[in-house]
């Protein structure tokens, strides 16, 4: 099908969740995606960070077909080969004890909000005094279910399914004095991103998470840290918490972790697991043998070519090149981020609104979070001639866009 037939179709057919950009892929080949007229595009954004090992990659293709001829499912009342061999290269890197697979980011999110409050019922029952209660942060976004999107700050993503689920209080970003202020004992959860990603790529700092970790530890309460869109490499450390030399009770994965196929996790410390018994939580397709194979693929790769030096290799030139940037442009706000989780922040969200249109139309995607932040969320693969090229790119873009705005300004003006 050709897509004006698939727009048409798609319109009449599926529910309109999705603003998409009027382009079909149809193949792709390292970090770059070819659309239907063979033309190739620069990936700086893999799918909003899954694809890091690139497309076409032949581990993963592998993967999938030696996996596919044997078994695809068994359902979880049973066992295969995959589960504790993923489970033990997740912890080994992770630092955490126990793991629970399932097949999404806010799956797994969902899995530790119960996961917190099923442990604080324990706590409760042996007479600790614990509360229900959650603290999310400001910026902070967990997914679109009825728990995650409950921890979600930005009210357009809450207000229209409210009531959603109670017991959750924001708090200032990497402000202390709120976080103490407005942690109790009625706290069961303290609800964290070490690089918030969909907020504009705000690192948290390490005297707030410090001090979470403290409050936490004071009452039994646990520390959650979503990194579904930071993990798992993303930062150049297996984990952005492992920056801070911070260890969680919980935390999540999911995007990268099985090149493409839906996958996500949720591991935990062995105090934490106990909230859990049998017939509490489950799902039919986590941690199937297919999506098991193509991790365990993942993670060996990864691995056997020292991926995580790449990343801190590429990520600080990358980074050193959007400072360069900025000191080019007066638009030019801030440069945030770690490995390659970068973003860029303008001064106007029209302004980054079409920046990124016209990175489409030169062939390089990205996309623009939390209004003003252009966010690059590039393979793990990718090199520092992609770097140079997206660069390039942006600086004609941002000049060309700040004469026109200033032309336009000046014009105004003479015109009254």
């Amino acid at each position: 099908m050709k897509l004006a037939s698939i727009q048409a179709a798609e319109s009449k057919l599926l529910l309109h969740t999705y603003e998409r950009t009027p382009i079909l892929f149809v193949s792709g080949q390292g970090v770059y995606l070819r659309d239907e007229e063979g033309s190739d595009y620069l990936d700086l954004l893999s799918g909003i960070g899954v694809s890091a090992l690139g497309y076409s990659n032949p581990v993963i293709e592998e993967a999938i077909l030696r996996q596919s001829t044997r078994l695809l499912h068994t359902s979880n009342l049973f066992f295969h080969e995959g589960t504790a061999n993923l489970a033990l290269r997740l912890t080994e890197i992770s630092g955490l004890d126990r793991v629970f697979f399932c097949n999404s980011g806010t799956e797994a999110w969902e899995a530790g909000l119960k996961l917190a409050r099923s442990h604080a019922r324990l706590l409760r029952e042996k007479g600790r005094q614990i509360g229900t209660k959650f603290l999310a942060l400001e910026h902070s976004f967990h997914g679109r279910t009825m728990g995650s999107v409950a921890t979600t700050h930005k009210e357009k993503y809450r207000e229209p399914f409210g009531p959603v689920m109670p017991g959750v209080e924001f708090v200032r970003f990497n402000d202390i004095a709120d976080l103490k202020a407005k942690f109790s004992s009625e706290v069961c959860g303290i609800c964290i991103e070490a690089l918030q990603g969909e907020g504009g790529i705000h690192p948290i700092s390490q005297e707030f998470f410090a001090a979470a970790r403290e409050l936490c530890d004071s009452t039994g309460a646990l520390l959650l840290a979503d990194e579904i869109q930071s993990g798992l490499g993303r930062t150049g450390e297996w984990f952005a918490y492992q920056h801070y030399g911070i260890l969680p009770d919980i935390t999540t994965i999911a995007k990268p972790i099985a090149g493409g196929i839906p996958m996500g996790a949720m591991l935990c410390t062995d105090e934490a697991a106990l909230g859990f018994t049998p017939g509490q939580h489950g799902t039919t397709f986590g941690g199937g043998p297919l999506a098991c194979a193509v991790a365990i693929a993942v993670l060996d790769t990864m691995q056997r070519q020292d991926m995580l030096a790449h990343i801190r290799e590429v990520g600080e030139f990358f980074k050193s090149k959007l400072q360069w940037l900025a000191t080019r442009h007066d638009c030019v706000i801030d440069v945030r981020g770690m490995g390659l989780m970068l973003g860029l922040e303008l001064n106007s969200a029209e302004l980054a609104k079409q920046a990124a249109a016209q990175m489409m139309e030169r062939r390089i995607i990205i996309n623009r979070t939390s209004e003003t932040v252009l966010r690059f969320l590039p393979p793990f693969i990718l090199e520092r001639k992609h770097v140079e090229i997206a660069v390039n790119a942006l600086d004609e873009i941002l000049k060309d866009l700040t004469a026109y705005a200033g032309t336009a300004s000046a014009g105004e003006q003479a015109h009254g």
